[in-house]
């Protein structure tokens, strides 16, 4: 009997384990184009399973964490302009933060343009920061590193 109920404890907190598991409904990818002699295009691509969402670069104050892609300092390399998105914008208000967000679902794209100095091959590296919802819950921001070769 007490072998039935250790197996049966046993059980029942191997189930509460895998049920506790932290989700992660957004894989990312990473490459870098080519663009001219010493300039690059970095992809940085998030695919978010449904009914997930992540938050746009631009969501405004008092709302959820905005995505934010930050690059390692490098000497070798210069970011030429802002990160942009590409994707499916969707805009509304939400209650929980009393504002209207921007946010993707699906797949969002981020590119940001490098130029590196000449006859250097070298790699980027940095981070990128986001919080993922659905219509019930947030999972809290999660910061995930990368690092792509040029």
């Amino acid at each position: 009997m007490k072998k039935f109920i250790s197996l049966s404890i046993c059980f029942v907190c191997i189930g509460l384990i895998l049920n506790a598991q932290i989700k992660s409904p957004v894989s990312w990818t990473y490459k870098a184009n080519k663009k001219a002699t010493n300039e690059y295009e970095v992809v940085i691509t998030a695919t978010i399973k449904k009914p997930w969402h992540i938050y746009s670069q631009n969501t405004g104050k008092g709302g959820p964490i905005a995505t934010y892609i930050s690059f390692n300092k490098s000497p070798l390399i210069t970011l030429e302009g802002e990160t942009k998105e590409v994707g499916k914008l969707e805009k509304t208000y939400d209650t929980n933060f009393k504002t209207d967000v921007l946010y993707y679902s699906n797949m969002v794209v981020f590119t940001q343009l490098v130029k590196v100095k000449a006859g250097i091959k070298t790699n980027i590296s940095g981070e990128i920061e986001f919080m993922v919802c659905d219509d019930k819950q947030c999972l809290p921001p999660t910061k995930k590193p990368f690092d792509i070769k040029l």
